[in-house]
């Protein structure tokens, strides 16, 4: 059966990271080493598809399996497997990583062609999609935290991949540690939630864990904590208010690593994991507020910062952190679906965004601010209509994906009564609409601003590509969600039934047919979608001095986006700078000169003066030795007489 099959797809990537690891830098092939690293990770998208299609020809009731692969560990009434979880929602995330990850590294070959650290590189992504495959596969919660931790380990070596080059505040290996340390900051909200779940059902297995709590009442406060907790660990991984300040920063590693931290791995780790859990969610109706509010405010409050950032990148990083805004709306209401339907189009498009803009990058020799680029589309014209597609998906246009996700996403939360949040993520799709664009129009519309030395030119077939298969997907992904209003059966989400039936039963929605308010919407937002394109058309294109005068005047409002809300500062201000300061006077200054240091000089005085006393008694004199001898033995007797 395909199902016996996982583990292959899961430890492939581990072989190539093993290989090239140990043989890529004598091997001096390029090519050989691309190839493996690439091989290893579409191995796996074929064993996916294997057990895809397998998993259509079964019946609904027998599409979920468990893949024990050995035993691991098991200490008092602890009892954990390296188990593998196939169902619905875990083979599509199977399909996501390797699919997308295997262009990913496919483009990379071209991508990072001459550079000294080529099979370290590949080394570094393998084991990337290792991790992340044990994430979305496991069957319990150690095995998922252990990916869950790997993918935040490979994010900081291939954030910091060029460690030397100077980036913004820094280095690139301070972007790299600051990813590393915002994220063991959320982690630790997530070992917190899988403490208390051990103690309050005595198991990590989702099996068992998901049964007991489907037996719980609605409002449980240990519940509230666990899933609160858990939620806390995904604003880190998933880049959410108040810990997405890594993400922009993550833009200082090379472009790939930057679409499959982006599209396919690690950012959408904390949507997999909540929608995972979605028995554990529903069952704490607060903190299902919780999730939907911080996930709409952050799609609003990123989307405004992307208005005015003009590196190519940071643009796309913005666009990300808001998109994981959407997402979490969507499971914050309820619609567990079309979250993870939108990490399924999301992939698509975000992943096309960036590697295009890896390519204009590439072509302009490392140049990524927008204001030095323009004219480019007569010169990449496949990178050019590429990058189009994708902007139009993620601005929300039918027939493209990007529409079909976030309509289902913005209806669902007004049809449960959300009407606030609905209107925060309508006022989000038109800034993400506007920013887009922009983007589009400096970039390859306008006069040129290059450099004269630059000759821009298409980039080879390894990177183009991967360009064209994204942009046939930004197109067509989205028709598995096609809802039932516009004639479709809204495939994906029968689907993905099965997994959240247990959530679905607690959850009380409100009617899913009123189909005239849906036409309503529906139309409302294509329309602030076209509107933001055509503003942002006008602006950069034909009325460039309104947005020349904004720049030179710097209103307030321009340089609170621009310096994004000054939330790095203030972070600075408030921990980083008090935590140095504080470190550097208790920490250094009274503990370890005045506590420790003290102690281990008092340790090693005291020691100096015993031995002062005890060397006074070897004197030489032999008569002496004798006289204590006899003190000796006359004590000796003198206690054996008393006794």
């Amino acid at each position: 059966m395909a199902y016996q099959l996982v583990g292959y797809a899961v430890f492939l990537p581990l072989a190539g990271f093993l290989f090239n690891g140990l043989l890529g830098r004598a091997l001096k092939s390029e090519k050989l080493v691309g190839w493996i690293g690439s091989a290893t990770v579409g191995a796996g998208f074929v064993i996916a598809c294997m057990i895809f299609f397998q998993m259509l020809g079964s019946p609904p009731g027998e599409r979920s399996h468990i893949v024990a692969v050995f035993p691991w560990i098991t200490a008092g009434s602890l009892s954990v497997g390296f188990s593998y979880q196939v169902d619905q929602l875990s083979v599509l995330m199977m399909l996501i990583v390797t699919g997308v990850g295997f262009l990913i590294h496919v483009y990379s070959i071209g991508y990072m062609h001459g550079d000294r650290g080529f099979w370290r590189f590949f080394t570094y992504m393998n084991l990337f999609i290792f991790a992340m495959l044990n994430l979305v596969m496991a069957d319990n919660f150690l095995l998922l935290f252990l990916g869950w931790e790997g993918v935040g380990l490979c994010s900081y070596l291939l954030i910091g991949f060029w460690y030397e080059k100077k980036f913004e505040k820094g280095t690139t290996a301070d972007a790299a540690k600051k990813a590393f340390i915002v994220n063991r900051v959320g982690d630790f909200g997530f070992l917190i939630g899988m403490f208390l779940i051990f103690e309050t059902f005595g198991s990590l297995s989702f099996q068992s864990v998901f049964a007991q709590a489907s037996m719980l009442p609605t409002g449980s406060s240990v519940i509230f904590w666990v899933t609160l907790a858990l939620f806390f660990g995904a604003t880190g991984k998933s880049a959410q208010i108040p810990l997405f300040v890594w993400l922009p920063d993550a833009m200082a590693g090379p472009t790939p690593v930057s679409a499959l931290i982006h599209a396919a791995t690690m950012v959408t780790a904390g949507v997999y994991m909540v929608a995972r859990c979605s028995i554990l969610f529903v069952l704490a109706p607060a903190t299902m507020e919780i999730v939907a509010i911080v996930g709409a405010v952050t799609a609003l409050f990123a989307a405004s910062i992307g208005l005015v950032q003009n590196d190519i990148k940071k643009v796309l990083a913005y666009s990300t952190i808001s998109q994981l805004g959407y997402m979490f709306l969507g499971l914050g209401v309820g619609a567990f679906a079309a979250g993870v339907f939108h990490v399924l189009t999301h992939a698509f498009f975000k992943a096309l965004l960036f590697l295009a803009s890896g390519a204009v990058i590439h072509a302009l020799h490392e140049e990524q601010d927008i204001r030095k680029m323009g004219g480019l589309r007569e010169h990449l014209p496949v990178t050019y209509r590429t990058f189009l597609i994708g902007a139009i998906a993620i601005a929300g246009i039918p027939p493209l994906a990007g529409f079909f996700s976030k309509d289902e996403i913005l209806w669902r939360a007004f049809s449960s009564g959300h009407w606030a949040l609905w209107l925060v993520g309508f006022a989000g799709a038109g800034l993400t609409a506007f920013y887009m664009f922009r983007l589009v129009s400096l970039t390859f519309d306008g006069e040129r601003r290059w450099r004269a030395d630059a000759h821009p030119h298409e980039a080879s077939a390894t990177m183009t590509v991967p360009l064209i298969i994204l942009a046939m997907l930004s197109v067509i992904g989205g028709f598995v969600g096609i809802p039932a209003s516009l004639g479709g059966g809204n495939s994906i989400e029968h689907w993905l039934e099965p997994v959240f039936e247990r959530a679905n039963d607690k959850l009380t929605l409100l009617p899913h047919s009123v189909e005239p308010a849906e036409y309503i919407l529906m139309g409302l937002s294509v329309a602030i979608a076209l509107g933001g394109i055509m503003l942002a058309r006008s602006w950069y294109l034909r009325r460039k001095e309104i947005p020349e005068r904004i720049e030179a005047q710097k209103p307030a409002w321009y340089m609170v986006l621009l310096n994004k809300y000054y939330v790095d500062e203030i972070y600075d201000a408030a921990i980083v700078t008090p935590t140095i300061k504080g470190s550097e006077v208790l920490l250094w200054k009274i503990i370890d000169v005045r506590v420790i240091d003290w102690l281990v000089n008092a340790v090693a005085k005291a020691l100096a003066a015993v031995s002062r006393a005890a060397r006074l008694v070897q004197t030489g004199v032999a008569q002496n030795y004798v006289f204590v001898f006899l003190l000796g033995v006359v004590a000796v007797l003198g206690w054996l007489i008393a006794k």
